[in-house]
């Protein structure tokens, strides 16, 4: 079986071409893709070849984690679900000849069963957000077994990954948060919170603190932001090395924290949320292209302000 898949043949040189597929085992589903995202993160890196090492990271390679797609054929062995239910995949390895890293940019997929979360159909082209949310509800939960969860008060970066994370705050019942951007033109959108460029903030009692925006010298801008024993909490992806002062940090007893990947517990949770309608999903995807125009699509992703998230629609 073949698929076409967006391939990165080296950094900034892309092409929308042809590959084989592994062949489908008894666990496995072939999945028919309508739609992928565009991560402005973790794309942007492997685009620029700026990613730092990684593993399997080597081209050429097929990136991707959020997609949605129907599944047209599943393996004998799998239960719980059935032909033409919508699923999100978050990534595959099944392109041959190319690292699939993460290998969900395709028109067609096959991977194993258990890495497929069922959505209602009604969600459509908004499914692709899920990794995203599950990223921004892991802020919450990270390295906190057993405790009360982390609610940021500041946020830094108004953004897709800022809006989700202030909107999962309101959804929890919390106090709006403050956002900080710096680009006028992201300033607009907030969904009951306020959005200020930081050098309007005169406040110095955040207790925590996220950021977002991976800029690596955030944290001598927002450690004298805190409250005594506050937190920072990083979750942008960091090109160069943070550093910073420590006397303030010191003066406040600082504690950083950094959240990765999300984890089973926060893909279920967002899953929840999307079902319920209590996290709202609207203004997020802000542009959509077809797969022959990915070229363009990721020159859009990366480098207008006004895109959120970019989706590329596989649809023939």
């Amino acid at each position: 079986m073949k698929a076409k898949a967006i391939v990165f043949e080296a950094p900034k040189s892309l092409c929308v071409r042809e590959l084989e597929l592994a062949p489908m085992g008894p666990l496995d589903l072939d999945v028919a893709v309508s739609f992928s995202g565009i991560s402005t993160g973790t794309e942007r890196l492997l685009w620029q070849g700026t990613m730092p090492p990684f593993p399997g990271l080597s081209y050429p390679l097929v990136p991707g984690y959020e997609t949605v797609g129907v599944i047209a054929d599943l393996g004998a062995e799998v239960s719980g679900l059935h032909k033409g239910d919508l699923v999100f995949i978050p990534g595959s390895y099944a392109f041959q000849g190319v690292q699939n890293l993460f290998g969900g940019s395709g028109s067609r997929l096959v991977v194993p069963h258990d890495r497929a979360v069922k959505l209602d159909p009604s969600l459509g082209n908004k499914g692709v957000l899920l990794a995203l949310a599950a990223t921004a509800h892991h802020v919450f939960t990270v390295g906190r077994e057993g405790e009360s969860l982390a609610y940021p008060d500041l946020i830094i970066g108004h953004g897709i990954m800022g809006r989700l994370l202030a909107r999962m705050v309101l959804a929890a019942g919390k106090p709006a948060p403050v956002v900080w951007e710096t680009q006028a033109i992201r300033q607009a959108g907030a969904m009951g919170y306020e959005v200020i460029h930081p050098d309007q903030d005169t406040r110095k009692n955040y207790r925590c603190i996220c950021d977002v925006s991976g800029d690596a010298g955030i944290l001598n801008h927002v450690i004298p932001k805190m409250a005594p024993a506050g937190e920072v909490i990083l979750a942008g992806f960091y090109k160069q090395d943070l550093s910073f002062a420590y006397a303030p940090a010191f003066m406040r007893e600082a504690t950083i924290r950094v959240a990765a990947q999300w984890k089973k517990h926060d893909l279920d949770a967002v899953v929840t949320m999307f079902h319920d309608g209590s996290l709202p999903l609207d203004g997020l995807i802000t542009h959509t292209q077809k797969a022959a125009q990915a070229q363009h699509a990721y020159e859009i992703a990366f480098g207008d302000p006004q895109c959120l998230k970019m989706v590329i629609d596989w649809a023939e």
